[in-house]
């Protein structure tokens, strides 16, 4: 175990802005998709359009139970014969008939083998799992899955192998995923730390690996932020945290370097869902020459609209990977002014809950 991830069992700041996920750590509190289990839905005989409205009036009234059971004013009901989760899962495999996981919206039947940008297709494909002692010690240790594809072209990805299936992955069935994740539980991890690539792609087959999971452990979606709004409905009150990139401070950048139109747009809307629904880690990988075009304007919009407190990974770990070198500013590391720079305006713009 790192030093850190034992000392930030006791750091004030990180408890309160993750008090849920740290309960669910030691067994207080149960995880979202335990309860979502045992919430009933009951939406046979409804077209796709009914589904959808009965799913988004539902998310109060699962609030409010998760509330409750979380104070021990009532215990959880029994698992229901139709769940929440399994109207989630019933909603995201119709998504796979005409894609629209992500921002792009491709439109392709994954069910019948169609393909786009991503590369997914119907199957789960993984590129590696392990317990991860890498992440923010909060996180650490996590069970982490890498899964193959991505939503971005990033062309400094550190990940480039896997997001751009330059490895072919393995298949995984679901089932035997979830006996791995209550196998990690057993042995100590904190978490299932669904990540790649991108886990978007993949939203259906989560949903459903975790309606398969016995333990009691928590979910951290590790993601790029570019999902869709419908995607953002279906992870909200499943996810216990958000771990999102918050990548560029303008959609200019996001186009030059990871080919992702109307960035800012999906990555605010998604950040301020993944606060309503959900606890957050933000991750802000500093890039060399962009730091008062994306830091700046990052750190002051999460100031201003999800508060001082918020967790924040200001990441100074950037390498040029892949195909940076057709950046010419990413050919390089950060130097030293610059990761003194970036720690002056976050504490300029008052975060107060952040780490480097």
């Amino acid at each position: 175990m790192r030093p850190d991830s034992i000392s930030v069992i006791y750091d004030e700041k990180c408890r309160k802005s993750l008090s849920r996920y740290f309960d669910i750590i030691f067994n207080k509190k149960l995880a979202k998709f335990k309860l979502l289990k045992t919430f009933p839905a009951d939406f046979q005989d409804m077209n796709n359009a009914e589904k959808w409205k009965m799913h988004n009036n539902l998310l109060k009234d699962f609030r409010d139970y998760v509330e409750d059971v979380d104070l021990g004013k009532i215990k959880p009901n029994k698992i229901v014969k139709s769940s929440l989760l399994d109207l989630k899962i019933e909603l995201a495999k119709k998504i796979l008939e005409r894609c629209m996981f992500c921002m792009r919206a491709c439109s392709v039947n994954r069910l019948k083998g169609e393909t786009k940008y991503c590369g997914c297709d119907s199957n789960f494909l993984v590129s590696s799992m392990f317990d991860h002692y890498g992440e923010e010690p909060e996180l650490v240790p996590s069970f982490t899955v890498f899964t193959m594809g991505c939503t971005m072209r990033c062309l400094h990805c550190q990940n480039w192998t896997i997001s751009q299936w330059y490895e072919p992955g393995n298949l995984y069935e679901l089932e035997k995923l979830a006996k791995q994740v209550d196998i990690a539980r057993a042995r100590g991890c904190r978490n299932l730390n669904m990540v790649g690539g991108d886990p978007t792609p993949y939203l259906y087959h989560w949903l459903e690996v975790s309606r398969k999971i016995s333990e009691n452990i928590a979910t951290v979606w590790n993601s790029n932020s570019y999902y869709s709004y419908p995607s953002s409905q279906l992870l909200a009150e499943w996810a216990d945290v958000y771990l999102l990139d918050f990548k560029y401070g303008n959609n200019d950048c996001a186009i030059k370097i990871s080919d992702a139109p109307n960035y800012w747009e999906a990555c605010t809307r998604n950040h301020l869902i993944a606060k309503e629904h959900g606890e957050l880690i933000i991750r802000i990988l500093v890039l060399p020459r962009h730091i008062e075009c994306c830091f700046r304007p990052i750190v002051e919009w999460i100031v201003k609209n999800l508060g001082k407190d918020v967790r924040v990974n200001v990441m100074f770990q950037y390498t040029p990977h892949w195909r940076a070198d057709e950046v010419p500013e990413l050919r390089r590391r950060l130097n030293n002014d610059e990761m003194e720079q970036t720690v002056r305006i976050a504490k300029e713009v008052g975060l107060e809950n952040f780490i480097t």
